[in-house]
Protein backbone atom coordinates (compact mmCIF):
# COMPACT_ATOMS: atom_id res chain seq x y z
CA UNK A 1 0.00 0.00 0.00
CA UNK A 2 0.95 3.49 -0.87
CA UNK A 3 1.23 5.99 1.80
CA UNK A 4 0.32 10.08 1.37
CA UNK A 5 -0.76 12.53 3.39
CA UNK A 6 -4.07 12.62 2.43
CA UNK A 7 -4.90 9.54 3.07
CA UNK A 8 -6.37 8.94 6.34
CA UNK A 9 -5.44 5.87 8.17
CA UNK A 10 -8.82 4.96 8.96
CA UNK A 11 -8.85 4.23 4.99
CA UNK A 12 -6.05 1.74 5.44
CA UNK A 13 -5.72 -1.93 4.85
CA UNK A 14 -6.89 -2.97 8.80
CA UNK A 15 -3.20 -4.97 8.94
CA UNK A 16 -1.50 -1.45 8.47
CA UNK A 17 -3.48 0.56 11.08
CA UNK A 18 -1.09 0.62 13.97
CA UNK A 19 -3.51 -0.44 16.67
CA UNK A 20 -4.98 -2.98 14.76
CA UNK A 21 -1.10 -4.34 14.07
CA UNK A 22 -0.57 -3.95 17.65
CA UNK A 23 -3.55 -6.38 18.71
CA UNK A 24 -3.00 -7.96 15.49
CA UNK A 25 0.98 -8.80 15.31
CA UNK A 26 1.87 -7.59 18.92
CA UNK A 27 4.01 -4.76 19.98
CA UNK A 28 7.14 -5.42 18.42
CA UNK A 29 5.98 -5.50 15.45
CA UNK A 30 5.53 -1.60 15.28
CA UNK A 31 7.82 0.76 14.25
CA UNK A 32 8.62 3.62 16.87
CA UNK A 33 6.61 6.09 15.30
CA UNK A 34 3.40 3.85 14.59
CA UNK A 35 3.60 3.27 18.54
CA UNK A 36 3.75 7.25 18.76
CA UNK A 37 0.86 7.44 16.38
CA UNK A 38 -0.81 5.24 18.97
CA UNK A 39 -0.14 7.66 21.75
CA UNK A 40 -1.40 10.60 19.32
CA UNK A 41 -4.38 9.12 17.99
CA UNK A 42 -5.01 11.85 15.03
CA UNK A 43 -2.80 13.44 12.80
CA UNK A 44 -4.40 16.53 10.93
CA UNK A 45 -6.66 16.45 7.47
CA UNK A 46 -2.93 16.56 5.69
CA UNK A 47 -0.91 14.49 7.38
CA UNK A 48 -1.54 10.94 9.17
CA UNK A 49 -0.61 10.54 12.48
CA UNK A 50 2.19 7.73 11.64
CA UNK A 51 3.51 10.58 9.17
CA UNK A 52 3.51 13.42 11.82
CA UNK A 53 5.05 10.86 13.98
CA UNK A 54 8.05 10.04 11.25
CA UNK A 55 8.02 13.77 11.26
CA UNK A 56 8.77 14.07 14.82
CA UNK A 57 11.23 11.30 15.05
CA UNK A 58 13.24 12.76 12.21
CA UNK A 59 13.40 15.90 13.64
CA UNK A 60 14.82 14.35 16.97
CA UNK A 61 17.42 12.22 14.67
CA UNK A 62 15.19 9.37 15.09
CA UNK A 63 16.21 8.66 18.36
CA UNK A 64 13.69 8.54 21.37
CA UNK A 65 16.11 9.71 23.84
CA UNK A 66 16.13 12.74 21.79
CA UNK A 67 12.33 13.19 21.57
CA UNK A 68 12.11 12.35 25.33
CA UNK A 69 14.21 15.64 26.15
CA UNK A 70 11.53 17.80 23.98
CA UNK A 71 9.25 20.28 26.12
CA UNK A 72 5.87 20.54 25.52
CA UNK A 73 6.30 24.01 24.13
CA UNK A 74 9.22 22.23 21.72
CA UNK A 75 6.59 19.44 20.87
CA UNK A 76 3.92 21.69 20.49
CA UNK A 77 5.89 23.45 17.56
CA UNK A 78 5.46 20.18 15.36
CA UNK A 79 2.38 21.07 13.23
CA UNK A 80 -1.15 19.15 14.42
CA UNK A 81 0.62 18.07 18.15
CA UNK A 82 -1.50 20.10 20.23
CA UNK A 83 -1.33 20.68 24.52
CA UNK A 84 -2.91 17.32 24.98
CA UNK A 85 -1.10 15.08 22.44
CA UNK A 86 2.06 17.04 24.01
CA UNK A 87 1.45 15.78 27.21
CA UNK A 88 0.16 12.19 26.26
CA UNK A 89 3.76 12.04 24.43
CA UNK A 90 5.66 13.32 27.67
CA UNK A 91 3.97 11.40 29.95
CA UNK A 92 4.87 7.87 28.02
CA UNK A 93 8.40 8.68 27.49
CA UNK A 94 8.47 9.57 31.28
CA UNK A 95 6.81 6.33 31.92
CA UNK A 96 9.63 4.35 29.71
CA UNK A 97 12.61 6.33 31.85
CA UNK A 98 10.71 5.72 34.78
CA UNK A 99 10.45 1.37 33.72
CA UNK A 100 14.32 1.33 33.23
CA UNK A 101 14.57 3.31 36.69
CA UNK A 102 12.69 0.60 38.37
CA UNK A 103 15.21 -2.24 36.81
CA UNK A 104 17.96 -0.77 37.52
CA UNK A 105 17.00 -0.49 41.28
CA UNK A 106 16.94 -4.25 41.36
CA UNK A 107 20.56 -3.58 41.74
CA UNK A 108 21.20 -4.21 45.26
CA UNK A 109 25.06 -5.34 45.22
CA UNK A 110 27.83 -3.63 43.13
CA UNK A 111 29.90 -6.12 41.19
CA UNK A 112 31.52 -3.87 38.91
CA UNK A 113 31.48 -0.04 37.53
CA UNK A 114 28.78 -1.22 34.67
CA UNK A 115 26.47 -2.43 37.09
CA UNK A 116 27.13 1.36 38.80
CA UNK A 117 26.02 2.56 35.32
CA UNK A 118 23.43 0.62 34.45
CA UNK A 119 21.63 1.67 38.11
CA UNK A 120 22.25 5.70 37.68
CA UNK A 121 22.37 6.34 34.11
CA UNK A 122 18.64 6.43 34.47
CA UNK A 123 18.47 8.86 37.00
CA UNK A 124 21.35 11.55 35.70
CA UNK A 125 22.25 9.93 31.89
CA UNK A 126 19.83 12.08 30.20
CA UNK A 127 19.87 15.83 32.34
CA UNK A 128 20.11 18.94 30.82
CA UNK A 129 22.28 19.87 34.04
CA UNK A 130 24.63 18.43 36.40
CA UNK A 131 24.04 16.45 39.74
CA UNK A 132 26.33 14.53 42.20
CA UNK A 133 25.08 11.68 43.75
CA UNK A 134 26.74 9.54 46.38
CA UNK A 135 26.50 5.58 46.60
CA UNK A 136 26.65 4.18 50.05
CA UNK A 137 27.78 0.35 50.51
CA UNK A 138 28.39 -1.89 53.67
CA UNK A 139 31.10 -4.49 53.42
CA UNK A 140 29.23 -7.06 51.15
CA UNK A 141 29.70 -3.99 48.58
CA UNK A 142 25.57 -3.79 48.48
CA UNK A 143 24.06 -0.32 48.83
CA UNK A 144 22.28 0.32 51.62
CA UNK A 145 21.24 4.61 50.94
CA UNK A 146 22.12 6.16 47.71
CA UNK A 147 22.18 10.27 47.85
CA UNK A 148 21.71 13.46 45.51
CA UNK A 149 24.57 15.75 46.93
CA UNK A 150 24.48 18.57 44.64
CA UNK A 151 22.58 19.69 41.55
CA UNK A 152 24.42 22.39 39.40
CA UNK A 153 24.05 24.07 36.20
CA UNK A 154 25.44 22.61 32.49
CA UNK A 155 29.27 23.09 33.62
CA UNK A 156 29.14 21.84 37.46
CA UNK A 157 27.89 21.72 40.69
CA UNK A 158 28.98 22.74 44.38
CA UNK A 159 30.22 19.51 46.48
CA UNK A 160 30.43 20.01 50.03
CA UNK A 161 32.78 17.37 51.64
CA UNK A 162 31.28 17.13 55.19
CA UNK A 163 27.77 16.72 53.91
CA UNK A 164 28.97 14.03 51.61
CA UNK A 165 30.26 11.94 54.06
CA UNK A 166 27.05 12.10 57.09
CA UNK A 167 25.14 9.83 55.26
CA UNK A 168 27.28 6.48 55.97
CA UNK A 169 27.56 7.49 59.32
CA UNK A 170 23.59 7.14 59.95
CA UNK A 171 23.50 4.13 57.23
CA UNK A 172 26.53 2.24 58.58
CA UNK A 173 28.02 2.74 55.08
CA UNK A 174 32.26 1.68 55.02
CA UNK A 175 32.25 2.56 51.12
CA UNK A 176 30.78 5.33 48.95
CA UNK A 177 30.70 5.42 45.28
CA UNK A 178 30.97 9.26 43.68
CA UNK A 179 28.93 9.22 40.61
CA UNK A 180 27.87 12.68 38.10
CA UNK A 181 26.68 13.21 34.99
CA UNK A 182 28.62 15.63 31.90
CA UNK A 183 25.76 16.69 30.25
CA UNK A 184 27.86 18.02 27.39
CA UNK A 185 28.42 14.33 26.70
CA UNK A 186 32.50 14.33 27.04
CA UNK A 187 33.47 11.87 28.97
CA UNK A 188 37.21 13.16 29.93
CA UNK A 189 37.46 13.89 33.82
CA UNK A 190 38.06 17.69 34.04
CA UNK A 191 40.39 19.26 36.61
CA UNK A 192 37.70 20.10 39.11
CA UNK A 193 36.53 16.23 38.82
CA UNK A 194 39.84 15.34 39.51
CA UNK A 195 40.43 17.57 42.36
CA UNK A 196 37.22 17.19 44.10
CA UNK A 197 37.95 13.10 43.65
CA UNK A 198 41.39 13.55 45.36
CA UNK A 199 39.64 15.52 48.19
CA UNK A 200 37.18 12.92 49.03
CA UNK A 201 39.49 9.67 48.99
CA UNK A 202 41.82 11.66 51.39
CA UNK A 203 38.91 12.78 53.81
CA UNK A 204 37.68 9.40 53.58
CA UNK A 205 40.83 7.91 54.77
CA UNK A 206 40.62 10.07 58.07
CA UNK A 207 37.18 8.42 58.26
CA UNK A 208 38.02 4.95 57.64
CA UNK A 209 35.41 5.10 55.06
CA UNK A 210 36.71 4.22 51.38
CA UNK A 211 36.38 5.92 48.39
CA UNK A 212 36.02 2.89 45.64
CA UNK A 213 35.12 4.73 42.39
CA UNK A 214 33.74 7.93 40.78
CA UNK A 215 32.22 7.60 37.70
CA UNK A 216 31.34 10.24 35.40
CA UNK A 217 28.12 9.30 33.52
CA UNK A 218 26.69 10.28 29.84
CA UNK A 219 23.42 9.26 28.19
CA UNK A 220 25.39 6.10 26.28
CA UNK A 221 28.81 5.34 28.48
CA UNK A 222 30.90 6.35 31.59
CA UNK A 223 34.00 6.52 32.75
CA UNK A 224 35.16 5.20 35.78
CA UNK A 225 37.88 6.51 37.97
CA UNK A 226 39.29 3.41 39.09
CA UNK A 227 39.07 1.02 35.98
CA UNK A 228 41.33 3.46 34.33
CA UNK A 229 43.73 3.37 37.51
CA UNK A 230 43.55 7.04 38.68
CA UNK A 231 41.53 6.81 41.90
Amino acid sequence: MFENHTFPINHWSEDDRPREKLMGKGKLALSDAELIAILIGSGSRNETAVSLSKRMLSASGNNLNNLAKLSLNQLMAFKGIGQAKAVTIVAALELGRRRREAEAANIVKIKSSQSVFDLMQPVIGELPHEEFWVLYLNNANKIVFKWQLSKGGLTGTVVDVRMAFKPAFEHGATGVILCHNHPSGTLTPSDADRQITRKLKLAGENLDIKVLDHLIITEKNYFSFADEGIL
